[in-house]
């Protein structure tokens, strides 16, 4: 695999911007090698700089649910861009967005269209904080809200890849107001409703945690915050900038059951371009300036080239209801790989991270009863179902199976801790080849403690 071109890049970057690149899992750290510099991407490839072809598990972390350059997409933006490229006025398009985004999600009574998720969380938290006249906010240990900076407390995703628990530059009186609680644990958050009774704001989560690998929620577990944050009188913030339009149309919302009073979407609402939106109950949003007193701006808020990208992507979903069972099964079959060989396997819908969790997961077939308990046991042992059970992981064994992959010209994420990715433009032969190279080396992935 040529990387000339790349390692040039790279080293010129490094020289120019910190570290190399502009979000810090892009610089492959974590497994060992220099990224390469992507020229362009069509479907479900990626082509760098050096002629390599990569077929592409990441969807630029999540937005390319239908493969890259979609044409009608693509077209969309084409228009805009032609009509200007921004106004700081409004426009049709941005009301046409509210409005699908209700359609898609009813709980949505009311949104703010943002830049980025970062600027999405932290939006929604301050309303949280003005609706309630409270300051204290509880999230959990590995979901990650953005950069910041009350909310990178125990966070997930890069900070964990590079090994960072917090970052440098947050006030302590900032972190002093994020409670944190342990995902899929219901009496770490009673504890800190309790001990905190009348003080907390929200309480804001991933609906499905997919910044410390995909950690799906236990059942009852998200009833149970429903309950909890209604019986205390404060908010339940769904962030489903990754979940929002990919567990299904209507989001965590449709796909588990469970009604949120706030959500954040970002990714696949602006097709690709960057664009995300906060939104829920009228009474709550009506708060927000120049309607009421929680202020919030942003001079390329609604911008009409993301805008169409967003409205397009949308519609193609909502038209064609056959996607969500071609990557949902697409991903099953990923996964059903993943476990034969030997890896602790979690998946939400097309959503799924392989984890390379120490310990065996075999057994010799022998049904004894003393056999049986100690299967079990070890399949509890290499369950992830929280921030601690996804530190104890083999990074080693990853970065071995990131280059094993992309030696094969499959792109999977540089860090365990992110998640997989499938699109509509992933076909069943493609995702066949990828069994294929999951089993090559199956044996070498099977870690003993």
């Amino acid at each position: 695999m040529k990387c000339d071109r790349s390692e040039q890049l790279y080293e010129k970057a490094q020289r120019l911007i910190p570290g190399g690149v502009n979000s810090p899992v892009r610089a492959f750290g974590a497994v060992g090698r220099h990224p390469f510099f992507v020229e362009r991407a069509q479907g479900p490839f990626l082509y760098d700089v050096d002629g390599n072809r990569y077929l592409d598990y990441v969807c630029s972390w999540g937005p390319g649910i239908l493969g890259h350059a979609h044409s009608r997409v693509v077209e969309a933006v084409q228009r805009a861009c032609a009509g200007g490229l921004t106004f700081g006025a409004p426009t049709a398009g941005e009301v046409e967005l509210a409005e699908l985004i209700g359609v898609c999600v009813p709980d949505v009574e009311m949104v703010r269209l943002v830049s980025s998720g970062t600027e999405a969380v932290m939006s929604a938290v301050r309303v949280a904080r003005g609706f309630t006249g409270r300051e204290k906010i509880i999230k959990f240990a590995g979901n990650y809200h953005g950069h910041s900076d009350g909310l990178l407390v125990k966070a997930g995703s890069g900070l964990m890849t590079q090994s960072v628990p917090d970052s440098a530059g947050v006030p302590a009186g900032y972190a002093a107001e994020t409670l944190t609680a342990v995902y899929n644990d219901e009496e770490s958050v009673r504890a800190l409703m309790e001990e905190n009774d009348g003080q907390v704001a929200a309480v804001v989560v991933e609906p499905v945690a997919a910044n410390m690998g995909v950690v799906p929620p236990k059942k009852g577990f998200l009833e149970f915050l429903r309950r909890i944050t209604k019986a205390h009188g404060a908010l339940l913030l769904f962030d489903e900038v990754i979940t929002g339009f990919r567990l299904s149309l209507g989001g965590a919302s449709q796909y588990t059951g469970v009604h949120a009073d706030l959500y954040t979407f970002g990714k696949i609402v602006g097709g690709g371009m960057p664009l995300a939106a906060y939104g829920g109950r009228r009474d709550i949003m009506s708060c927000v300036a120049p309607s009421g007193a929680v202020y919030q701006a942003g001079t390329l808020s609604g911008n009409p080239v993301a805008v169409a990208a967003g409205i397009t992507t949308l519609k193609i979903l909502m038209e064609d209801t056959g996607i969500y069972e071609r990557i949902d099964r697409r991903a099953q079959t990923l996964a059903e790989a993943y476990r034969n060989a030997g890896l602790t396997v979690n998946r939400a819908g097309s959503l799924l991270s392989a984890f390379f969790v120490p310990g065996r997961n075999d057994c010799d077939g022998r049904e004894t009863v003393s056999r049986l308990k100690e299967q079990e046991q070890r399949k509890q042992a290499r369950k992830v179902e929280n921030y601690e059970d996804a530190c104890r992981c083999d990074r080693k064994a990853f970065a071995e199976y990131f280059h094993h992959m992309l030696e094969r010209g499959i792109y999977v994420a540089p860090s365990q801790f992110e998640a997989m990715f499938v699109s509509d433009a992933h076909s069943d032969e493609m995702i066949g080849m990828t069994c294929e190279a999951v089993s090559a080396c199956a044996g070498n992935w099977d870690r003993t403690e």
